[in-house]
């Protein structure tokens, strides 16, 4: 396994990096004297059929079931299996029946091409009928597959609002994906129709859609029976071949359609998990549990009601974008926000502040990568100063580490809780929060919190024993996980069981790294492949990154350990400065060794910062750090299918070079 032990007295040099004070907010009342929180947490452990049982009455069935659990096949666990629903009536036909039909669903925006719709669940059920319709009249049923390629436009949720309308699986694939990894998951789903749009726009460039969906119908061994081609505005593209139909098109003779009866365990959609080499990994969704499940978090976890507007700054192409920008708040019958745009340069650094001042968004779910982001840009908050914001009441982060700095700097700034969780693709909501809706918790700097409810979270050592507060280990979730995770992978039951729930008999294997404290608080930090071994040490590259994110010139920053023939690793920080810092880059980098040295010790070796313009990230912001280890060993690496700009590996390559890292 990954981990061995940690001497006790790293824990306490990596604790005393965090400071651990309890925030007092006005629009939260702070409640951590009482014990609500705990006993419903206690309840979801002790007897999960019965709470989760209690959750399953909050949603539409068109047979309600009375087999909550059915634990016969471990680690094949299913949920509500008798019970029939659908997720399209969950999320629309159901506020239009109890008369909030007229009550605003969706806001679309888009400041980079300057459109804005606005759609009320009335609309939006309407809308999503014919689509529905639309995909029939191409021989869409029940139990197809198809794929779905757009940017983020409202189409793109009408087209998976339409698939769960008629029973059909959709696979969302992030827009802008290279041909072969579009291809190969037309090959592993067998999809019958491609649903996509003409392009999609980033700041300055435009991404050709089409090319790419050609190449990978070349690519692919699978047959596409039809292409759903949307015209964007302005941007419109040549049809072919016969199989290939305009969205208006295939509207034309479309009649909207009722919602398909479907069993609570039948499946609602497969998810490729980003970044995949050989076979994709699909995760797959069973849609009881997942209705169930995201509409209890809407108010447990993140307090919105049905009045509340709602804003999940993500893509649907990304797990965060399934599950909270269309599902979760649809279920819930609040207002989503759908933006097309990034936190800055779309135009400005001040691009959220204003979202979420025109819509009077009450919470944010978004990247610690965005904030970090703005920060650089506007480290004083010029831009916010410009928004009326009194109707914000909280900011969510998960995807990527969340600094202390940035956490604390958000803080200042918005004057509301700054909340880290924690959540896995895999999981499709929360394993870990501050659950708002139930009972406002201290913050601890560093910490995800405590567990959500359903999930039994423990840390576990490589001799299959379980560690002590503050002992470093594996993450694991005990068995049976709570219902809306992953009850398998598509046609791959064997790499589910061999691949989650093998290395730790009767758990789930996260492959996330950390340690829960003596008050049930739980620090996740590092991916497993992420602790490096520095002469007989193991140390967490996330420790160390909390301590150079303090540095007051820090943007954000990733740490990595590279391969030493004399310590086995050693640890380098590559640093990217905020905007209008005029400090000496040498100056920056011994100060931030300094740093280290005085929090976590000579025990790190760390000797090494290196200041960068900008870190290679995924298109859902995460930092790959496994790709700028491979380049400063030296090793072939391939190019990431989710990355963001290929050209910054360059980049990384020649400052590497440029600081003896890396021999020319």
């Amino acid at each position: 396994m990954s981990l061995i032990n940690i001497d006790f007295t790293y824990i306490l040099k990596l604790n005393a990096i965090f400071n651990l004070k309890t925030n007092n907010f006005s629009k939260i009342e702070s409640k951590s004297m009482s014990k609500k929180f705990s006993e419903i947490y206690d309840q979801s452990l002790q007897n999960p059929e019965k709470f989760w049982q209690e959750a399953s009455n909050d949603i539409f069935w068109f047979k309600k079931p009375t087999k909550i659990l059915n634990k016969s096949n471990p680690p094949f666990y299913k949920w509500f299996e008798d019970g029939v629903t659908n997720t399209c009536y969950n999320a629309l036909d159901i506020h239009v029946d109890q008369g909030r039909g007229d009550k605003l669903a969706l806001i679309y925006d888009s400041p980079i091409t300057g459109n804005k719709k606005q759609f009320t669940y009335k609309e939006l059920k309407e809308k999503v009928s014919k689509f529905a319709g639309a995909l029939r009249n191409q021989g869409v049923n029940k139990g197809d597959r198809v794929i779905i390629y757009m940017p983020m436009i409202p189409e793109a949720v009408i087209a998976m609002l339409a698939c769960g309308r008629i029973g059909a699986i959709h696979s969302v694939v992030f827009g802008g994906f290279a041909s072969n990894e579009l291809a190969s998951r037309i090959d592993d789903s067998k999809a019958k129709v491609i649903v996509t749009a003409s392009c999609g726009f980033e700041p300055g460039k435009t991404v050709e859609y089409k090319p790419l969906v050609d190449a990978a119908i070349k690519m692919a061994s699978h047959k596409i029976d039809k292409t759903i081609l949307f015209q964007r505005i302005n941007h419109t593209v040549e049809l072919n071949t016969p199989n290939e139909i305009s969205w208006n098109e295939a509207l034309l003779n479309a009649k909207e359609v009722d919602c398909v009866e479907m069993n609570a365990n039948d499946i609602a959609y497969i998810l490729y998990t980003s970044g995949t080499t050989g076979t994709p990994k699909g995760i797959v969704r069973d849609i009881g549990g997942h209705i169930v499940a995201l509409k209890w978090t809407m108010k447990n976890i993140y307090n919105i009601d049905t009045d509340d507007v709602w804003w999940s700054a993500s893509d649907i192409g990304w797990i965060v974008g399934h599950s909270y920008i269309v599902y979760a708040p649809l279920f819930k019958g609040c207002t989503t926000v759908l933006f097309e745009g990034k936190p800055v340069g779309t135009p400005d650094a001040g691009a959220f502040w204003k979202i979420i001042s025109d819509y009077k968004v009450k919470s944010l779910f978004t990247a610690p990568t965005a904030f970090r982001a703005i920060k650089k840009e506007d480290s004083e908050g010029k831009f916010f100063s410009k928004y009326d914001l009194s109707k914000f009441e909280s900011l969510f982060l998960a995807g990527e580490r969340a600094d202390p700095d940035t956490i604390k700097w958000a803080e200042n700034l918005l004057k509301v809780p700054v909340i880290d969780h924690w959540w896995q693709t895999e999981t499709s909501w929360a394993i870990s929060s501050n659950c708002t809706g139930i009972e406002m918790m201290k913050t601890k700097y560093g910490s995800a919190c405590k567990a959500v409810p359903g999930y039994d979270v423990r840390i576990m050592k490589p001799d299959q024993t379980l560690a002590k507060p503050n002992e470093m280990g594996d993450i694991v979730v005990k068995l049976p996980l709570p219902p809306g995770t992953f009850p398998t992978l598509w046609n791959a039951d064997k790499r589910y069981k061999e691949n989650y729930m093998t290395n730790y008999e009767g758990y789930y294997e996260t492959y996330d790294a950390g340690h829960i404290d003596e008050d049930g608080y739980i620090w996740i930090m590092s991916r497993t492949d992420d602790i490096i071994n520095v002469a007989g040490h193991r140390l967490s590259t996330g420790a160390i990154e909390e301590v150079l994110s303090e540095h007051q010139s820090v943007a954000e920053c990733a740490v990595l350990g590279i391969a030493d023939k004399l310590k086995g690793q050693l640890p380098i920080g590559l640093v990217v400065l905020k905007s209008g810092v005029d400090k000496e880059d040498e100056t920056i980098s011994k100060e931030c060794i300094q740093m280290v040295r005085n929090k976590i010790g000579p025990v790190a070796a760390f000797k090494v910062v290196i200041v960068i313009k900008r870190l290679p990230k995924t298109r859902s912001g995460k930092i790959l750090r496994g790709t700028i280890r491979k380049i400063a060993d030296n090793v072939e690496y391939k190019i990431p299918p989710t990355i963001d700009d290929p050209a910054i590996l360059s980049e990384i390559k020649e400052d590497l070079i440029k600081n003896n890292i890396l021999k020319d």
